[in-house]
């Protein structure tokens, strides 16, 4: 189990709690998708359940050695007190396809069987939900409380949330919440190096803006030739393409059907961009890079749900990124 470098003070904080002996029962790791929740999570419920079952020597961090017999049981989905809920596969042949939209209240109930009996291997269970964004609402996310409310003895609940504002007041009344930061782009190039070794140094800083301090986003436009995109676009900004050269060869480049993953990434892009630049701009100037990135974010959106002509809503796009141009 190895969890994302980053966001020490979050880490520290959870390994103080752990060590006082006084662990609160539900934790809400809170924080933009992409940055290593997840993964601490994990990383965290298997070094408790292996403290708790007095495995040791451990290393002093949160990783353990993948010889580890908790390790190895989570690995093999066989750990008695460890389970996590996450969106399960529409096509259990397809598990990587098609994800349900929520965590339903059957795959909550699920937890109670475990819940009558006392933990196995130890003092403690823990119950990891990635993300408690997905669970189901009335139903489960209600289930959930009741057992957030009056836990089971020596469960540990650990909720990963993109967005907790949008949580139920009461399940986050019930959790000490851990905030996680977006990483620094450094720390985001080097894992991005580590992970896409082949790719270019120009790849990995046009991943790296893409990913605004999260390595999940950054890795979503992998093998896209971000920044060829990123190139036409500061071209456009720059200059206005008045001639339209440059938006009719982005239009004719992601156009095509076999372009659909480069030209949602584009349409996911040109916002953030238009974003970046109006930093440092002032007056009429600012007010032009508001009003393009106002219109860009709801173009793309507007493109993908009517699926809008890709040649032509590239093109548009490409018009509203020339209005940035000096005038």
């Amino acid at each position: 189990m190895t969890s994302m470098p980053g966001n020490a003070a979050a880490k520290a904080a959870f390994r103080a709690a752990m060590s006082s002996g006084h662990l609160h029962h539900a934790w809400l790791f809170a924080g933009p998708e992409g940055v290593g929740k997840a993964a601490f999570a994990r990383a965290a419920a298997a070094r408790m359940l292996a403290e708790a079952a007095g495995q040791g020597p451990l290393p002093g961090d949160f990783d353990l050695p993948d010889d580890n017999m908790t390790a190895r049981l989570i690995a093999r989905g066989a750990h008695p007190d460890y389970r996590e809920l996450v969106r399960l596969p529409k096509d259990p042949d397809k598990p990587d396809q098609n994800l349900a939209r929520s965590i339903p209240i059957a795959q909550v109930r699920g937890l109670l069987p475990m819940f009558a009996t006392k933990p196995a291997l130890s003092d403690r269970r823990v119950v990891l939900i990635d993300s408690i964004d997905d669970v189901e609402r009335p139903g489960a996310a209600n289930a959930l409380l009741k057992n957030l409310e009056e836990p089971p003895a020596g469960t540990i609940f650990l909720l990963v949330s993109h967005s907790p504002g949008r949580l139920l007041p009461t399940i986050r009344s019930r959790c000490r919440t851990l905030r996680f930061d977006p990483l620094p782009d450094a720390q985001v190039a080097e894992l991005l190096r580590t992970r896409l070794g082949d790719a270019s140094a120009a790849e990995i800083d046009a991943l790296v803006r893409a990913g605004n301090g999260s390595v999940g986003k950054a890795l979503g436009f992998a093998g896209l030739d971000l920044a060829t995109l990123d190139g036409e676009m500061a071209a456009i900004a720059a200059q206005g393409d008045v001639d339209n050269v440059i938006r009719s060869r982005l239009a004719k480049t992601l156009g095509a059907k076999a372009a659909q993953p480069r030209y949602e990434a584009f349409l996911t892009r040109v916002p953030a961009f238009i974003a970046y630049q109006a930093r440092g701009r002032e007056g009429r100037a600012l007010a032009e890079a508001i009003d393009a990135y106002e219109r860009a974010a709801s173009l793309g959106p507007q493109a993908l749900a009517q699926s809008l002509d890709a040649q032509a809503t590239v093109f548009e796009m490409g018009g509203i990124l020339a209005r940035l141009a000096p005038r």
